[in-house]
C-alpha cells in the first residue's frame, strides 16, 4: 500500500470520523491495476492490485488491439471491482462496525471506474446465527439438492438454468453468468453471498444436454449473505477444516487420490480443491465439484 497525504486511514486512530472512506477510483494502467481510496479528511491511499496491464502489447510493444481485448478488460475490471468492494467492506466492518457498499460509475470504460462509498448497518450474517445459510446437499450419482430447486444429473440444460435463476432471485444476486468452459456444452454460474455455484452441461447419448458437473467455491473469511454451505453425508465440506473433512471421508471408507491441489474420490465423482499457496488460507477447502456418472457423447479433438 502506498499512502498519498495524511496518516494511514487503516492504521492507529483510524476510527476518527474524518478517516471513513467516501470514494474509490479503480484504474488500469500499462503496468497493472490499482485503486485509490479517499476518506472524509481528504487523505488518499493507493493500493496496487497487480495483474496484467490495460494496454495490448506484443513482444513488449504496444500494438493494435484484437477484437476480444476490450471484452477481456471489461471482465478483468468487473472482477477487480468485486475484489475492491470485498476489501473495503471487510475493513470498514473491522474498524468501524459498519457495512460499506460501493456504487460504481464508468468514467472511461473499461479501464477507469469511480465508486461512491455508502455506509450501512452491518449485515446480520456477520454475526453467528444472524442469517440462514444456503445449504447445498450433494448426493453422488444423483446431483445436488438446493433450498428452492434441485440440480440433478438427469436435469435438462434449460431446467438447470432456470434453477440457477431461482437461486439468484432467492439470494438477491446478479443473474447467472455464462462462459465457455472447455470440455462442456455450456457452463453458467451464480453468486451465493460471496460464494459461487456453477453448473456445466454435457450432451448425453440421447442427444439431450443435461447437468454433467456441479461446482461450488467459497473464499476465506466472511462468506457474505447467505453463506454457501456444501454438505455430503452430514459433512460440511467447506466449513470444517480440510484435514477433518478428509479424515471423515476416509473413515467412511472412501478412496482418495491426490492430483496436485485436487483430492479426487473416484467412486463418488467428487473432487475437493485446496487453496493456492499465494492466496489467503483458512485451512479449509476452496471448492468442491461433483460429476455425473452417466455416459455422454465423446467430444471431438
Amino acid at each position: 500500500m502506498v499512502l498519498v497525504g495524511g496518516e494511514d486511514m487503516w492504521g492507529a486512530g483510524s476510527q476518527a470520523y474524518g478517516q471513513v472512506p467516501v470514494r474509490v477510483v479503480l484504474r488500469g494502467e500499462p503496468d497493472g491495476w490499482h485503486y485509490v481510496l479517499f476518506d472524509r479528511a481528504g487523505s488518499e491511499q493507493r493500493v496496487p492490485l497487480g495483474g496484467g496491464g490495460a494496454h495490448w502489447q506484443t513482444s513488449g510493444r504496444h500494438g493494435e488491439e484484437p477484437p476480444w481485448w476490450r471484452r477481456h478488460l471489461a471482465e478483468v475490471a468487473e472482477s477487480l471491482r468485486e475484489r475492491v468492494e470485498t476489501a473495503v467492506a471487510d475493513r470498514c466492518f473491522e474498524l468501524f462496525g459498519v457495512e460499506a457498499h460501493i456504487t460504481w460509475l464508468g468514467v472511461d470504460e473499461p479501464i477507469l471506474w469511480e465508486g461512491l462509498v455508502t455506509l450501512r448497518e452491518p449485515d446480520p450474517a456477520r454475526f453467528p446465527g444472524g442469517a440462514r445459510p444456503f445449504v447445498v446437499t450433494l448426493q453422488p450419482g444423483r446431483g445436488a439438492l438446493l433450498p428452492s430447486a434441485d440440480l440433478l444429473f438427469d436435469t435438462c440444460a434449460q431446467d438447470a438454468w432456470a434453477a440457477l435463476e431461482e437461486v439468484a432471485r432467492a439470494c438477491r444476486t446478479p443473474p447467472p453468468r455464462a462462459r465457455f468452459l472447455c470440455g462442456w456444452t455450456d457452463h453458467r454460474s451464480v453468486r451465493v453471498g460471496r460464494g459461487l455455484l456453477a453448473v456445466s452441461t454435457e450432451r448425453r447419448m440421447d442427444g439431450v444436454d443435461r447437468v454433467g458437473e456441479i461446482y461450488a467455491e467459497r473464499p476465506p473469511g466472511w462468506s457474505g449473505n447467505p453463506r454457501l454451505r456444501l454438505r455430503l453425508d452430514g459433512i460440511d465440506l467447506l466449513d470444517e477444516p480440510a484435514e477433518d473433512v478428509l479424515r471423515l471421508l476416509l473413515d467412511l471408507g472412501h478412496a482418495v487420490v491426490r492430483r496436485g491441489r485436487c483430492l479426487r474420490l473416484p467412486e463418488l465423482g467428487l473432487t475437493l480443491y485446496e487453496r493456492h499457496e499465494h492466496s489467503r488460507h483458512d485451512g479449509r477447502f476452496a471448492g468442491v465439484s461433483l460429476t455425473s456418472p452417466n455416459p455422454r457423447v465423446p467430444h471431438l479433438v
